[in-house]
Parts: C-alpha cells; sequence; structure tokens
C-alpha cells in the first residue's frame, strides 16, 4: 500500500500538527484512485478542518479549492495556506454544511474527507448538496464506518470506548449505499485498504485526541470498523 501514496512528500511535523483524525490525506489518495481531476477545476472540500486535504488537492492537482469548515477559523487556514503559497489557489470559508454560500452548479468536482457522516448521515442531504455540483460531476467521499451494522448488538468491550455521539453516525456500506446509487454514474462504494496506514499515522502523533483513540482502534483489532469511500458523477 504504501507505494500508493505521496503522503511521504509532506512535512511530517506540519501534518501531525493539522491532523484532526486519521490521515486525511492518505484516505484522499486511496479515495482519488482512478478517478480524474481536470487542472483548473473547481473543487469544493467540504469539511476541511484544518486544510490538509485541500492543499494536496491544489498541489497535487492543480485546481481552485473552495476549503469548507465550520469549526476551523478561515483566517487560521488562510495563514496556512500562506506558509505553503497556495493562498492563490485555496479559498478558505466557513459555513455551516447544509447552508452552503454557492451558486448552483458551480462546482466540478465535490470531495469531503472524515466530515460527510456528521451532516449527511439522513435521507435528504445529497439531495441539497448535488445542486452545486455540475452535471456529471465528480463526487468523492470517504468517512470512518462500520463493516456491519452492529446498533442494535453493540459489543460489551466496545461500548465504552466509541464514542456515544459518534456511534449513531458510524453505519455500514450498505445502509450508505441507497443514499447515493440513484443519484450517480459510475458509482462504487467500497472498504478503504488504508485503514490501519492511516490511523496509525494518527495514534503516532502527540495529540490528546489520538491517545485517547488508542485504546478503540487496540481493542477493535479490525473487528468491527471500517473506512467507507464513495464515487461518481451526477447524473
Amino acid at each position: 500500500m504504501n507505494n500508493l501514496y505521496k503522503y511521504k512528500n509532506y512535512n511530517i511535523n506540519f501534518v501531525n500538527e493539522n491532523m484532526m483524525g486519521p490521515n486525511s490525506i492518505i484516505i484522499l489518495e486511496e479515495l482519488l484512485q482512478g478517478l480524474t481531476i481536470k487542472r483548473g477545476s473547481r473543487i469544493l472540500d467540504l469539511g476541511c478542518g484544518r486544510g490538509l486535504t485541500s492543499i494536496f488537492l491544489a498541489k497535487e492537482y492543480d485546481v481552485q479549492v473552495y476549503a469548507v469548515d465550520l469549526w476551523t477559523s478561515p483566517t487560521d487556514n488562510y495563514k496556512r495556506f500562506q506558509t505553503l503559497n497556495l493562498d492563490n489557489k485555496i479559498i478558505p470559508i466557513s459555513a455551516e454544511a447544509t447552508n452552503l454560500p454557492f451558486a448552483e452548479d458551480f462546482f466540478d468536482a465535490i470531495i469531503s474527507v472524515d466530515s460527510y457522516h456528521y451532516f449527511g448521515n439522513n435521507d435528504t442531504y445529497f439531495d441539497y448538496l448535488k445542486k452545486f455540483l455540475k452535471k456529471d460531476g465528480l463526487i468523492a467521499i470517504a468517512f470512518p464506518g462500520m463493516k456491519h451494522e452492529i446498533h442494535k448488538n453493540i459489543p460489551e468491550e466496545m461500548k465504552s470506548l466509541w464514542p456515544e455521539e459518534a456511534l449513531p453516525m458510524w453505519q455500514s456500506i450498505d445502509w450508505w449505499k441507497p443514499k447515493f446509487e440513484n443519484h450517480l454514474n459510475n458509482f462504487k462504494i467500497n472498504e478503504l485498504k488504508c485503514f490501519d496506514l492511516a490511523w496509525n499515522s494518527w495514534l503516532s502523533c502527540d495529540n490528546p485526541y489520538a491517545i485517547e483513540d488508542l485504546q478503540m482502534i487496540k481493542t477493535d483489532n479490525g473487528r468491527f470498523m471500517n473506512l467507507i469511500g464513495l464515487s461518481g458523477n451526477l447524473k
């Protein structure tokens, strides 16, 4: 798997300082494998956090990125982008995912890594989001999930380790598939292979939230949790 990734080209200290969960650069690179993003495209990076995915898109694909997040200051993100001379390629915006300040048919692609499950885990959100995407535009999303639906039978050893507020958002591929398949051509949804690599990158940094997650991943031991990726072109 390591040969797939360009993440090692990025300054490890910078990445560690700005990760907010499993390494989003690693996840994004696998998510975009085999997908076409044309140079100069207009991209929405929805739930960009501290901008690692926006930076990767701007550097590796030479595109214009609208980096949208509700909880991270756009000024802080702008300063980060400036340090990498990417402030002319990435536009930082603070916005609620359910109240986006864009014109319809505006984006060539919408990409979201490790955030969509917070606001899109329902039957209606994609109907709202897709209006901002051009016809045949690309959607590519990755988020944490479960190998199987287990919410009615939560393993006893995991009850104290899975955050109560997060658990309802972690669903299986079978749960997510109907939310998208009728809207997209070339639709695919699968379990990403980079689970261990992305999580180990996060767990190896000294972020206090990463330290809290260590026991959860150790106890799970590959049995229940996964990372889900999906993509397609808007019909």
